[in-house]
């Protein structure tokens, strides 16, 4: 008689807490956040003419010489959005090493008169790192100006325009969300065809 009464307990308990925070809990918290906070909830996403582009935190790779690139991605074969993770491979792993100077090299072939600066050629950890750093940018600057027929100049009034400070002023450092960057890009030195 106790085993019994004490199995209906459990399996009602287990109902109840399942009902509770399995639908109830989630579908609240949702709802709040789909009221106070929409465009953080939908993943703040990008649209242009009515088609999806992008989101402002998920990065994705640019290969065209006349983008911006984002950080190389250890996701997968780059930006496998099914296989999400660094490398995880330590500073003195020899496949790590050999990927990093091979991105160095390619790099300075781009630019051989600047220093490297260290996101363009090392994974972020989730491999989807949606920003670079002002420096990145700018290293970037001589390709696109010569690819999309500007002065650096413009590219780099461009590049300091979409440049974020740091969050409330003291947190983390200052980046450059790439997509926006080459979507502003489009519409103000569009490719020539």
């Amino acid at each position: 008689m106790n085993i019994t009464r004490n199995l209906i307990a459990a399996v009602l308990m287990t109902l109840v807490t399942t009902v509770i925070l399995g639908l109830v809990y989630p579908l609240v918290i949702t709802g709040i956040a789909q009221v106070a906070f929409p465009d953080q909830a939908n993943g703040q996403l990008i649209e242009r003419d009515g088609k999806v582009v992008g989101s402002r935190i998920i990065g994705q790779g640019f290969s065209s010489p006349g983008y911006f690139h984002s950080r190389p991605s250890a996701a997968g074969m780059g930006y496998d959005a099914a296989n999400s993770a660094g490398s995880n491979l330590g500073p003195t792993n020899k496949k790590l090493v050999d990927a990093v100077k091979a991105n160095v090299e390619a790099a300075r072939k781009e630019n051989p008169n600047a220093p490297v600066p260290v996101d363009l050629v090392t994974t972020s950890a989730s491999g989807f790192d949606p920003h670079i750093t002002p420096a990145a940018a700018d290293f970037q600057v001589p390709r696109i100006a010569r690819e999309r027929g500007v002065s650096e100049a413009d590219v780099r009034s461009l590049v300091a325009a979409n440049t974020e400070g740091r969050q409330l002023g003291f947190f983390g450092e200052s980046r450059v969300n790439v997509l926006e960057l080459n979507l502003a890009l489009d519409s103000q030195a569009p490719m020539k065809k």
